[in-house]
């Protein structure tokens, strides 16, 4: 596999008072083309702030490299997805909302986006919805067409925030699964922050825990075979060591 983004003793510090700590510590990482990274951590210790620094949203100390050029700056080869359900302009419909960001990025020829974006809604199950508000989707259906926006950019990243984090348990699996599918066919690499363990097993081809001062405390690759469910061998012994990780973080 080839590595996509390294990340060089990244270090970030607020400096919102004369005593602020570094929020990342001298963080180094790999993710290579085709990855799903999962990120673990108890709150506040630096998983948002890893990933708006990848997106390039913040700025840093150390190098932040994707295919060897130093992120400087937000770009299409990162895309962010949030948890927010409203990340879509309500006034648009759902098809506009996805050709918006190619248009804006130079695609001029409009069948051309309204082309991308038939595709990407069927990539997500959506094809029926095109011309439908935001507000006429529930909170599952809003997020696979944020999913959808990004993706119809062709990012070399997918960077998301727990995006699944506010739906029901049943819309929840069955998104992580959809999301999952969507990864295998388009290749994609994908960094997902998450609070739930069974989450990382089940979408998670690497898993890595932050401790709360901003180091990696735990990364190691998942092998336990798609589909994971806890029954799956060897998925009860990952869960018990990221649980007790966590439990120790959290005291």
């Amino acid at each position: 596999m080839s590595k996509l983004l390294e990340i060089k003793g990244l270090r970030k510090n607020y400096h919102d008072s004369p005593d602020s700590k570094d929020i990342l510590k001298n963080l180094d990482l790999t993710v290579n083309k085709g990855d799903f990274l999962c990120i673990l951590g108890p709150s506040g210790c630096g998983k948002t702030t890893l990933i708006r620094c990848i997106a390039g949203f913040e700025d840093y100390e150390g190098e932040i490299l994707v295919d060897g050029e130093k992120v400087t700056k937000p770009g299409i080869d990162r895309i962010m997805v949030f948890q927010d359900f409203n990340q879509l302009f309500p006034w648009k419909t759902v098809r506009k909302n996805i050709e918006y960001p190619l248009k804006i990025n130079g695609m001029k020829d409009k069948a051309e986006r309204e082309k991308i974006a038939q595709e990407h809604l069927e990539l997500v199950g959506l094809k029926d919805y095109g011309n439908f508000y935001p507000h006429q989707l529930s909170g599952g259906m809003k997020q696979r067409v944020a999913i959808a926006k990004g993706l119809a950019l062709n990012p070399k990243i997918i960077l998301m925030d727990e995006p699944f984090a506010s739906l029901d348990a049943m819309t929840r699996n069955k998104l992580q699964e959809e999301l999952w599918k969507i990864k295998e066919k388009e290749n994609a690499t994908v960094i997902f922050i998450t609070h739930n363990i069974q989450e990382a097993l089940v979408l998670g081809t690497r898993i890595m825990l932050l401790s709360k001062e901003g180091k990696i405390k735990i990364q190691m690759d998942n092998n336990i075979p798609k589909p994971v469910t806890p029954a799956s061998e060897g998925y009860g012994e990952m869960w018990k060591l990221f649980n007790d990780a966590l439990w120790e973080e959290d005291r």
